[in-house]
């Protein structure tokens, strides 16, 4: 018995597969969509155009064709023909098909940043008008920092006049004093 104490392991399991009419069918599907894009794109530059209308007539083998020479195949798989619905075929765009002036999708990643961002500053808005939760406990204790350095400066202030009056009046002593 495996470890773990189970019988057998994942390579018994059923298979299912894609018969190949169905990919058929979803490859014609997409093509069919691709040229109904492609007639919303360029509707009146295509009519006199005669090098898309060739396109157009013969779409079915030129794409197949072009397939065939976008991809080298490398040792066996030119004597095997594959068919996996899994396989993506990688197609680079030219720069000339870029579409730049388009609005750009943002990523998962940067759309929270961005509304990181924005709830940041609703936040300190919000703080410097004084209405959060935070906002008020700072102002609340600033009053109170405010009143005992006004408590303290007051008696700071008797103190120091208590002073003077006490040293005005030792003058005076040593001035009567003197006078004898």
């Amino acid at each position: 018995m495996p470890k773990g104490g189970r019988k057998g392991g994942h390579k018994g399991r059923a298979r299912q597969y894609t018969s190949p009419e169905e990919i058929d069918a979803q490859l014609q599907a997409e093509k069919q969509k691709a040229r109904e894009e492609e007639e919303q794109e360029g509707g009146e530059g295509a009519i006199g155009d005669p090098k898309k209308e060739k396109k157009s007539l013969d779409s079915e083998e030129s794409d197949e064709d072009d397939d065939d020479y976008q991809q080298k195949r490398k040792g066996v798989e030119g004597l095997i023909d594959i068919e996996n619905p899994n396989r993506v075929v990688q197609t680079a765009k030219k720069v000339t098909q870029l579409d730049l002036d388009g609005p750009k999708e943002l990523s998962r990643r940067e759309r929270e940043e961005i509304e990181k961002q924005k709830a940041k500053e609703r936040y300190m808005k919000m703080h410097l008008a004084g209405k959060t939760e935070q906002a008020k406990a700072d102002l609340a204790r600033l009053a109170i920092i405010r009143k005992q350095r006004e408590e303290a400066a007051r008696k700071k202030e008797e103190e120091r006049k208590a002073k003077d009056e006490a040293s005005v009046a030792g003058k005076r002593l040593q001035s009567l004093s003197l006078n004898k």
